[in-house]
């Protein structure tokens, strides 16, 4: 099997509008799976800071991990949908953005990753980040990002 393109989404129309217009791009038969990263609520709700004690119990805090991987379930199979990709294959990442989704390209040898940006000016993306300035700067292999203005504008 050839090495699949990620088309990473979040579920936005804007991460949707990206990927429709990174499929364009593709040769109609190229392998591709859906791929998102889980927003997992903070540890430190559980565990505590060191300053003070956890304010959910365990099974409070698995409920909530189960709602976020439901979520993100939810993401890919919206974004199979919206694209028309019935059968393509779905991955839900857990941890840094950037960092999962770059950890997974290099394990399934990805032939390029499919993402859109947000359109963060500098003091935002300075504080937030951008995960997909940190896939241009550390995936292995090749990162098409669709920007904001470029998916409004058409």
């Amino acid at each position: 099997m050839a090495s699949p393109v990620l088309l990473c989404t979040d579920g936005s129309d804007l991460a949707l509008k990206a990927l429709a217009a990174g499929l364009g791009l593709l040769a109609p038969d190229t392998p591709v799976v859906v791929v998102t990263v889980m927003d997992e609520p903070d540890p430190t709700l559980l565990t505590g800071t060191g300053f003070a004690g956890g304010v959910v119990s365990p099974e409070e805090f698995d409920q909530k991990m189960d709602a976020a991987a439901a979520a993100a379930q939810a993401v890919v199979a919206l974004t199979v949908r919206t694209l028309g990709l019935d059968g393509a294959p779905t991955k839900v990442l857990e941890g840094e953005p950037g960092a999962a989704i770059c950890q997974y390209a290099a394990e399934v040898s990805a032939a390029a990753i499919v993402a859109g940006s947000a359109g963060r000016g500098g003091l935002k993306r300075a504080v937030l980040g951008s995960v997909s300035d940190h896939l241009v700067r550390n995936a292995p292999c090749p990162v098409v990002v669709a920007g904001q203005r470029a998916l409004t504008d058409a």
